[in-house]
């Protein structure tokens, strides 16, 4: 069993990262089966929903405050052989899980028209996003979950469960996409509203799966009686961790709204071009995600137990075979946009410019794994606030800037924001591998270790 390796620490990043990418790869297209199937239905549809989904990267961000700090403390205490603590780790991060997306969700809906304001969104997508908004942002609360249970699941070592549950929630978000925009068993035709009700019942399905799988299937003793009195002092450790981890990726989505405004000014065209892209997009960094997450665990482990110089050689290990395959992904991809595009519209200038922005997606690709790979393994060492703060400073001054100037102001449109998109990618991982090379994480473990060596 998977579980059993984890006890006994004897993990590698192979074994973790193929059923992270499946699953990754599965939640990817979650999204994208709703752009899809929607296409069909609506390209003002599609259009909104990917104006509504920036919103809700941003709220994944903020419930990754938890999830983020739960994966890195489970691996560390896991690596020090510190089972219990492990284990109040998991139940008190479900607590505040679920309490953190209700109020978030509750926001949501009740400023939903301000939040889509904001976005400048066109008044012909108004009415779409603002249903699709209500419904998936307003019960959020199921992503909040997921991603705190995956992290639990995945930081004992089994990520072959959630990679089923993936599967599951996807075959159920397609068949219920399917009852409510074709009218399936008599069902009235939904549209947006039905491909939203999909996504959320599926996803409170996985939910209801993962947190069975984490009382029931994992090799360790969960009690939520451990909430009394509740334990303050790991819950300050979680967000320790979480705060800063978050903050990276807040920061990031934060930038891309602002993009997404500056984008609006190109038209509902561009902004429809730039949504279909980055579902390509999404596909081709897949891999490096799955990688850089199964590093992270494998990181965590082994600061936890002090073989520090391990952690070292996995981290850039990983970073090796994931520049080699998101290269080699991101080309493919490149080659093969125009038919690709083509699934989801047939505007030919729509399929012209995103091939285009394919092809510097090439370019863009490995500094994105830089960032994924390494910022990961920083995370999982306890070294959080240096990547926060060189995300601000790129993102911002590099990204946000460089989109206005070149997309705008010097009229090279989404050609130019995708060039200031790479330059951010390769700028801030540049950093990110000196500060790995540095080594200053060596000294930034939360977890007290008993210099048990871990193989990887």
């Amino acid at each position: 069993m998977q579980n059993e390796a984890a006890s006994s620490q004897k993990i590698s990043v192979f074994a973790l990262t193929w059923p992270i990418f499946i699953e990754t790869l599965l939640r990817t297209m979650l999204g994208n089966v709703d752009t899809f199937m929607l296409s069909a239905y609506s390209d003002d549809a599609v259009a909104a929903v990917g104006v509504v989904n920036q919103i809700t990267y941003i709220l994944i961000m903020l419930y990754n405050v938890v999830s983020a700090g739960t994966t890195v403390l489970i691996s560390q205490y896991l690596g020090a052989k510190k089972k219990k603590e492990a284990s109040v780790v998991a139940v008190a991060s479900v607590a505040v899980s679920l309490i953190f997306g209700l109020l978030i969700g509750l926001m949501v809906f009740l400023f939903r028209r301000q939040m889509l304001m904001f976005l400048n969104i066109p008044p012909e997508l108004m009415g779409y996003a603002m249903t699709f908004l209500a419904i998936v942002g307003g019960l959020s609360f199921t992503q909040a979950m997921i991603a705190t249970l995956s992290a639990i699941i995945r930081s004992y070592g089994n990520t072959r469960i959630t990679m089923y549950i993936s599967i599951g929630m996807n075959i159920l978000n397609i068949i219920g996409n399917s009852i409510f925009l074709y009218g399936l068993f008599g069902v009235p035709k939904m549209g947006v509203t039905g491909v939203a009700i999909a996504t959320v019942v599926s996803q409170a399905i996985g939910v209801v799966a993962m947190l069975v799988v984490m009382l029931k299937g994992l090799n360790a003793r969960f009690s939520f009686r451990d909430l009394v009195p509740m334990p303050w002092e790991i819950l300050r450790d979680i967000l320790k961790i979480g705060l800063p981890s978050a903050g990276e990726g807040i920061a990031y989505e934060a930038s891309q709204l602002t993009i997404t405004r500056i984008i609006t000014v190109l038209g509902t065209a561009a902004l429809t071009t730039r949504v279909y892209t980055l579902n390509l997009m999404q596909f081709v960094m897949v891999f490096s995600v799955a990688v850089g997450q199964g590093t992270q665990i494998v990181v965590g482990h082994l600061v936890g137990a002090g073989d520090n110089e391990k952690a070292y050689k996995t981290c850039i290990r990983s970073l090796r075979y994931a520049i080699v395959v998101a290269v080699a992904i991101a080309g493919i991809f490149a080659f093969l946009s125009k038919p690709l595009l083509g699934i989801f519209t047939d505007d030919r200038t729509i399929i012209e410019m995103g091939s285009k922005l394919m092809l510097i997606a090439i370019i863009l690709e490995p500094g994105r794994v830089f960032n994924i790979v390494i910022i990961n393994s920083l995370r999982a060492a306890g070294d959080v606030r240096f990547p926060v703060i060189m995300g601000i400073i790129s993102m911002w001054g590099i990204g946000v800037v460089l989109s206005y100037f070149l997309g705008v102001a010097y009229g090279l449109g989404l050609v130019g924001v995708w060039i200031a998109f790479a330059s951010d990618e390769w700028f801030r991982g540049i950093a990110m591998l000196l500060r790995w090379k540095s080594r200053i994480w060596c000294k930034m473990a939360l977890v007290k270790n008993q210099n048990v060596e871990i193989p990887a």
